[in-house]
Order: C-alpha cells, then sequence, then structure tokens
C-alpha cells in the first residue's frame, strides 16, 4: 500500500462520493482544551466513511466478475455502502448480517436491493457463512476491511482532512478490523509524517491492540459501538497498524455513550456508537491531546432510534438534569401535596411519581415517594436535596452515577 493507492482511489471514487465537511468545533475545542477538527462522515448518503472503500472495490471489478455479483459480510454500514453502490453499478449484492445488526441498517440494506441474510452472532461467524455462499454460488468476495482497494478506498478520508488542515498534529480514527485507520495511516505517512495517528477501540473488543501487544484475544458480550466491535483485525491491515499508528487508546461504554450525547447536544449531528469513539477517547484523556491540532474521524451515523433515546435519557441522567428521588413523608392526607409544592418552588419539573407502602422499612405511619423530576443540572440538584433536607425530609438517590472518583480507571 502507498500513497498513490489512495490517489488513485480518490481520482475513481471522486464523482460519487460526498466530500464531507472538516468542521472545526469552537465548543468541543474550549471543552476538551484541545483544537478539534470533525471530520462529518455521517453525511455521506448511506451515513457511514464505508462508501469510499466499497465503491472504490466495486470499480475494480472485471465485466466478468460484476456478472457474477458480490457478496460480503458486515455489521451495517458496509453492507449499505456496497448495497447502495452495487445497485448503482448494476451488480447483485448479497450480505450476510449478524443476527443482532441494528434495524436501521438492515432495512437500509434491504431498500438498496441487496439479498440480505441475518445469520451468526457477530462478524466473524457471518463471514464463515459468506465464504462458504461465495464458493457456492461463484459470488466475489468484497471483504469489509482486508483488501486492498478497501482500504486505499477508505484512505482518502485522510487526504481530504489535510487537503484543509496539512498542520494537524493529531489524527484519531475509530478502529473496528483496521481498514480506515490503515488507509489514513498510509496516506499521513506520507503527507505529514510527523502526524501523531492514535486509534480507538471499544474496551469490550480490543481486537486491534490485543493483536499488536501479542496478548490473548478476550472480548465482552457486546458493545454500543457494534461497528468496532470486531474479533478479528485484517491480514493486510494489521500491518498498516503496526507500522503507522503511534497508539490504540481504549474507551468504556459510558463515555462513548456521553460522546454520543455531546455530538447531539452541542453539533447538532447524530453520531453512531463507533463514530464518537474518537471523541470518547479525547474526553477520558484530554490532558494528552491539550493545545493540540486534532482531527477526529466521525465515522459513521446509524444508529437506531430505541438505542439513541435510552443514550439522551442515560446522559441526562448521569448529569443531574434527570433525577429520581426517594422521600419518606408521613401518611396522611395533603402531605404528597406539599412535597410536590416544595419541588414546583425550586423550579423542579415533576416526571413521574410513584408511592407505595409495602416494600419499605419506614415507620406504619409513613408512606415512601418516588419521584423523578427534572433539574438544571448537578448543581441544582444538589440545591434541591438541601431545601428538602432544611424542611425535615431525608431524601435519598438511590439510582445516581458513582462520583467520578468512585469509578474503576479505565484500562
Amino acid at each position: 500500500m502507498s500513497i498513490d493507492d489512495v490517489r488513485r482511489a480518490a481520482r475513481a471514487i471522486e464523482p460519487s462520493i460526498v466530500r464531507t465537511p472538516c468542521s472545526h468545533s469552537r465548543t468541543l475545542s474550549t471543552i476538551t482544551g484541545a483544537q478539534l477538527y470533525l471530520k462529518l462522515e455521517n453525511q455521506q448518503f448511506t451515513a457511514s466513511f464505508k462508501e469510499r472503500g466499497a465503491l472504490n472495490k466495486l470499480l475494480s471489478l472485471s465485466p466478468e466478475e460484476r456478472r457474477r455479483g458480490v457478496i460480503s459480510m458486515s455489521a451495517g454500514n458496509h453492507a449499505q455502502a456496497l448495497a447502495y453502490h452495487a445497485q448503482r453499478l448494476g451488480i447483485q449484492a448479497t450480505i450476510v448480517m449478524p443476527i443482532h445488526t441494528p434495524n436501521v441498517k438492515v432495512g437500509n440494506t434491504r431498500a438498496f436491493g441487496a439479498d440480505v441474510r441475518l445469520a451468526g452472532e457477530g462478524v466473524a461467524e457471518a463471514a464463515e457463512i459468506a465464504a462458504e455462499l461465495a464458493k457456492d454460488s461463484d459470488y466475489v468476495f468484497v471483504h469489509p476491511y482486508d483488501d486492498e482497494a478497501i482500504i486505499a478506498g477508505q484512505g482518502t478520508v485522510a487526504l481530504e482532512m489535510l487537503d484543509d488542515y496539512p498542520d494537524l498534529e493529531v489524527l484519531v480514527v475509530p478502529v473496528g478490523g483496521g481498514g480506515l485507520i490503515a488507509g489514513n495511516a498510509v496516506a499521513c505517512s506520507a503527507l505529514n509524517p510527523a502526524i501523531e495517528i492514535v486509534g480507538v477501540q471499544s474496551q469490550r473488543f480490543p481486537s486491534m491492540q490485543q493483536a499488536l501487544n501479542g496478548a490473548p484475544a478476550c472480548f465482552g458480550l457486546a458493545s454500543v459501538a457494534e461497528g468496532i466491535a470486531v474479533k478479528q483485525p485484517g491480514h493486510l491491515t494489521l500491518p498498516l497498524v503496526r507500522e503507522h499508528v503511534s497508539r490504540i487508546a481504549l474507551v468504556d461504554e459510558p463515555e462513548i455513550e456521553k460522546a454520543v450525547l455531546m455530538l447531539l447536544e452541542i453539533e447538532k449531528t447524530v453520531v453512531e456508537g463507533a463514530g464518537a469513539a474518537g471523541l470518547a477517547a479525547i474526553l477520558t484523556d484530554m490532558d494528552r491531546y491539550r493545545g493540540r491540532k486534532v482531527g477526529l474521524v466521525i465515522s459513521g451515523g446509524n444508529i437506531d432510534l430505541l438505542p439513541l433515546a435510552s443514550i439522551i435519557q442515560r446522559g441526562l441522567a448521569r448529569t443531574g438534569r434527570i433525577v429520581r428521588l426517594r422521600v419518606g413523608i408521613p401518611d396522611v392526607p395533603g402531605a404528597l401535596a406539599d412535597l410536590t409544592r416544595l419541588l414546583a418552588q425550586h423550579s423542579t419539573n415533576i416526571i413521574q411519581i410513584a408511592h407505595q407502602r409495602a416494600f419499605t422499612d419506614l415507620s406504619l405511619r409513613s408512606v415512601e415517594v418516588e419521584v423523578t423530576v427534572e433539574t438544571r443540572g448537578s448543581e441544582h440538584t444538589r440545591e434541591v436535596l438541601a431545601a428538602l433536607r432544611a424542611e425535615g425530609y431525608d431524601p435519598v438517590l438511590p439510582y445516581a452515577e458513582p462520583h467520578p472518583d468512585e469509578r474503576r480507571p479505565n484500562q
């Protein structure tokens, strides 16, 4: 792989790929202390960078290979990209997707005319099934990341970023199988050898880091960043990462969820878990990036609405903007009204309220009230708690987040 391969890919795909914005984020830069430039690949037509490599691969096929059709396995983004561009080029595509792939990705892939087969618990099992189907039906197998044409296509992200901001000091890239970071690393190393390239993986699926360190493979059950929940890095991508990438950072689920919410709230852009992994890495290690000019690849935006809604609700709870209080009150008429009146006086909005008498160790003459309220944040919550205590109540936060100092450190 060389910069020439990436440049050829850029020329080939340019007519059909969105040159996505690379935007300076003033607010995130203020929060992190670094100058952050976001490459918004979630603005591609299929909402991820995968279009670049998929199209470059399809354009490299001979007429005979196009007639045979293509097959691949994917957790979603590569599937949509391959299906979309195959449909444009008149090539039949078959995609094997793990059975737990988000519905939005399955539906979109089928909408682009692909024959979708849901099989396998993960990408590795789906790959085995796709390989067998390729042999049985004489399809051309298109690997989602371990292919030179795919890698070269993904590297065009860095060409555009360095064209816009040639003085970037750090490039932070999500890592699954390694196609995106390998292509970007090849391009950056040729155009700006001084740039530090940092890969980011889910702490539950650190396959690239484990392979680089020669550590045994060990994975969690699932991740909100399912797009990078890959158990086996590529045979082509691994040596490229070893040669060009400075380090692999790991981020855990709460940090990824926080980054998704921040990008939605601050940048007004919808990002999937994998796409937010780079920002999560910066937020958990801000001293490393402080004062530096950092390019951040926002790799995709395909997230189901239900997980997104859960991330929003959990994020509001973690930042103290939604709080659940447990309060004991006298079991007499008017006691509940007194409590709600006090909460209203301190500008809280009651979302839900319930009281029960059986499952409590309070006095028989008391009732336990559990009330969910909306506040302006943690400081306001502390003010409300102080006001309740001043009036003789003993409020408890049964579902409060632990203080940052009490959380276990990232591995």
